[in-house]
């Protein structure tokens, strides 16, 4: 399966359906996976969650009716899935940055979002080596870093220095996420496997894990290979993601990569 290929037919769905229901599952069945995966895969591969997605591809349409067509606002708000006037402008003024009732004498105010084309030429990796484990309960010790899908990047290794600095040696990093869906990032740990006095202590139940071994304790390996398995393993896995954080285990000059999931 090229998903690049699959995710252009779901654009083109939705692309016909703006003034309907979208319903996600829907959506996640085209490609053939869960509808946790293909929200977090949507993301990944586009840098835009699926419902900010339509939303707004609504409102850019809704613009242009405002401005081409001579109907009430409250009917293209209707026909977008608002259900309300009120709900309607506070959203097209968020988006546009001018109220719906000023989109008729101020047009070149109007933002367009055009529709997403995925390159279908883009070639997966050949492979990924990864085994499924089993780790008994954890018990660390660590502190969090507030953060976002887009600073986690910049977050984790800087933050990661800071509480090495400060405690030494770390041997956990770990991703939280807001929702089980594991679309938008958390927090980020550094953790200790051992007590140490100012760190709070988590507990991570028992659990079994896909694991994925690097050669490496650089960002940029384990970044690699984060985004190898988001991108090109996690579309087509069958395993039921656990609502567990992310972990990775440094020891011996490499890093374990650990993603949590259940039967």
């Amino acid at each position: 399966m090229n998903i690049y290929v699959e995710l252009n037919k779901v654009i083109k769905y939705i692309e016909d359906n703006l003034e309907e229901n979208i319903d996600y599952k829907k959506l996640s069945k085209m490609i053939g996976i869960n509808e946790y995966t293909f929200q977090k895969v949507f993301l990944l591969l586009s840098n835009i969650s699926i419902s900010e997605y339509i939303r707004n591809r609504r409102l850019s349409n809704a613009g242009q009716d405002i401005f081409l067509k001579n109907e009430k606002i409250i009917d293209i708000a209707m026909r977008y899935q608002y259900g309300n006037s009120t709900s309607f402008s506070r959203a097209f003024e968020k988006f546009h940055g001018i109220k719906p009732s000023e989109a008729r004498k101020n047009p070149k105010k109007l933002k367009i979002f055009a529709k997403i084309h995925f390159n279908e030429i883009n070639e997966p990796n050949k492979s990924i080596e990864y085994k499924i484990i089993e780790k008994e309960q954890l018990i660390l010790y660590g502190k969090y870093k507030i953060t976002t899908n887009k600073k986690i990047k910049n977050d984790a290794p800087n933050f990661f220095k800071q509480i090495e600095k400060q405690y030494g040696e770390a041997q956990y990093g770990m991703i939280e996420y807001k929702e089980k869906e594991r679309i938008n990032v958390k927090s980020y740990w550094v953790l200790y496997n051992k007590e140490i006095e100012k760190l709070e202590k988590i507990i991570i139940p028992k659990s079994k894990y896909i694991l994925i071994k690097i050669n490496s304790q650089e960002e940029k390996d384990i970044q690699k290979a984060s985004d190898i398995f988001y991108q090109d393993f996690f579309p087509s896995c069958k395993y039921n993601f656990r609502d567990l954080p992310e972990l990775e285990y440094y020891h011996d000059g490499i890093t374990d990569f650990l993603i949590p999931i259940e039967y």
